[in-house]
């Protein structure tokens, strides 16, 4: 049995994805973000970063939602999530995942907190300003890549497509959000339609009107 700490879309959405998806023994265990119970005493033992997800796997501990996925994925090959070890697939597997969790979400960051990058408020407008730019230059990215592929890595569903709907979800306030990149856009609504995100998204409470085609 499993344990997920999460909060309503938050990074512990894609390994809640994958939990369900693969029909594996789990519970949550709600992090009142409101309450800032991530930087609890309590919280803190199991995941010293104070930040939202941590999965307990036979009693251990693992933070960073990247690697609860890639943990998750190698756990359960049988459900093909991550391509065998020497095939030509498994470093499009880490190269994908690690560009989405570490310059899509990155950049996702800086542009919702940009109070952490700077001292002066004035410079907040600016901050974003950029960011915004330099999302919509990681989901051209993104939809280069689907323009060719029906999921990040060819004709196979991985971990990574179930992380890359997370971050978009997130993008979806944008000014030029994922939806306006027409490879991207399909790709996103297709996933939409997988039970799994159907499910989980009903049960964190995340609208997916937006991706229904028009």
């Amino acid at each position: 049995m499993y344990q997920l700490y999460y909060y309503p879309n938050n990074a512990s959405l894609a390994p809640h994805f994958l939990l369900h998806h693969m029909g594996l023994a789990y519970e949550l265990v709600l992090v009142d973000k409101k309450a800032n119970a991530q930087k609890s005493q309590d919280y803190l033992c199991l995941n010293p970063a104070g930040r939202i997800p941590t999965l307990i796997a036979d009693g251990q501990p693992i933070f960073e939602s990247a690697a609860i996925c890639i943990h998750l994925c190698e756990q359960h090959p049988e459900h093909e999530l991550i391509p065998p070890l020497g095939s030509r697939e498994r470093p499009q597997f880490f190269q994908w995942l690690a560009y989405l969790n570490n310059t899509l979400q990155t950049e996702l960051m800086s542009y919702y907190y940009p109070h952490r990058h700077t001292t002066d408020a004035a410079c907040i407008p600016q901050i974003r300003a950029a960011q915004c730019e330099r999302i919509s230059e990681a989901l051209a990215l993104l939809d280069q890549q689907l323009s060719t592929r029906r999921y990040l890595l060819g004709d196979a569903l991985s971990g990574c497509d179930f992380f890359c709907w997370m971050l978009a979800e997130w993008c979806l306030p944008l000014p030029r959000s994922p939806l306006h990149f027409p490879a991207l856009r399909d790709y996103l609504q297709r996933l939409s339609r997988l039970p799994t995100i159907q499910a989980v998204c009903r049960l964190e409470a995340i609208d997916l009107t937006p991706f229904q085609p028009h």
